[in-house]
């Protein structure tokens, strides 16, 4: 209305006012959000009995590197975040308060942790950092876990092979060590070899969906028609576990394909397209689909909510 009337500074003006407005508000409520998700991880770590030193030094680190980066600490109004100084001070007050504090780590936990982290470096960093914080003298089961991807994606595939059956070793029951080597021999070119242990990670844990998917895609790998129907078997369970994985539909379709069911094959490929946000060909797989599913089944259904 100003800039109509005559003003157009003031009508800028009024409109950057309410943008700023807006924004504070949308700003306001985001530290609101971070706050609430602080405190709860404060109550979970007290209330599990876990000392909370742990994520007092998280923030710690990650205000000293707002000092040496010369964020401004006056002014949380900004950010999304509150300012590393006032997240440790009101979570310093609640973690202090529990029983737990100062009490050393379980044990059980942080051996779980230690492998979770070494898993990751393994997986995630380059090699030669790997080697250098794991080396070869080193023989702990992190060590172990985190250098059998190291010489895997090197390819060094009998050092990989050597770390993973050192795990087995340690726990042959181990789900999470069997997977492991499986996974190895599959990606090193030897599915054969590979399904035994991936078929008892599989079992050991449950049908967990992802060492599952595994366990279908070296089923299908090995190229044995007589693998298949144990292949659809697996994957179906998987993709009831985990509907959000595109890698299992796409295994799955991959086995109904080889077996020359095609309106299975589409099936799949029409919710691995949902997932990916290729609607095009989810739109046209759903509709092959149905043209060869039993109408009013179960699975001719959900390619209707497909389409």
């Amino acid at each position: 209305a100003a800039a109509v009337s005559g003003a157009p500074d003031a009508g800028m003006g009024i409109m950057m006012m309410g943008n700023r407005a807006a924004i504070g508000q949308y700003l306001a409520y985001s530290r609101v959000q971070e706050s609430t998700a602080d405190a709860a991880g404060a109550r979970f770590l007290n209330g599990a009995g876990v000392n909370g030193q742990g994520m007092l030094s998280f923030f710690q680190k990650l205000q000293n590197l707002e000092f040496r980066y010369a964020v401004p600490q006056d002014n949380s109004f900004e950010r999304t975040h509150p300012l590393s100084g006032e997240r440790i001070q009101r979570l310093g007050t609640d973690l202090r308060a529990s029983p737990a504090w100062g009490h050393p780590l379980d044990p059980a936990l942080e051996a779980r942790f230690e492998r979770v982290q070494a898993k990751l470096r393994g997986y995630v960093n380059d090699a030669s950092d790997t080697l250098r914080r794991y080396p070869v003298s080193d023989q702990s089961i992190p060590a172990h876990y985190a250098r059998a991807y190291a010489y895997h994606k090197s390819g060094y595939p009998e050092q990989a092979a050597a770390e993973a059956a050192a795990l087995v070793r340690a726990d042959p029951t181990d789900p999470y060590f069997l997977e492991l080597q499986g996974q190895i021999l599959l990606e090193s070119g030897k599915p054969e070899e590979s399904l035994e242990p991936l078929r008892q990670a599989t079992e050991r844990s449950n049908g967990q969906p992802l060492i599952a998917t595994t366990y279908g895609h070296a089923l299908i790998a090995t190229e044995n028609p007589a693998h298949l129907e144990e292949a659809v078997r697996v994957l179906r369970a998987a993709v009831a576990g985990d509907k959000e994985n595109p890698f299992a539909w796409y295994q799955l379709g991959t086995a109904y394909e080889r077996l020359g069911d095609q309106p299975r094959t589409a099936l799949a490929t029409a919710e691995r397209a949902i997932i990916t946000g290729d609607n095009a060909v989810a739109v046209m797989s759903a509709r092959a689909a149905m043209t060869g599913l039993a109408e009013g089944s179960p699975e001719w259904i959900r390619a209707q909510d497909i389409l």
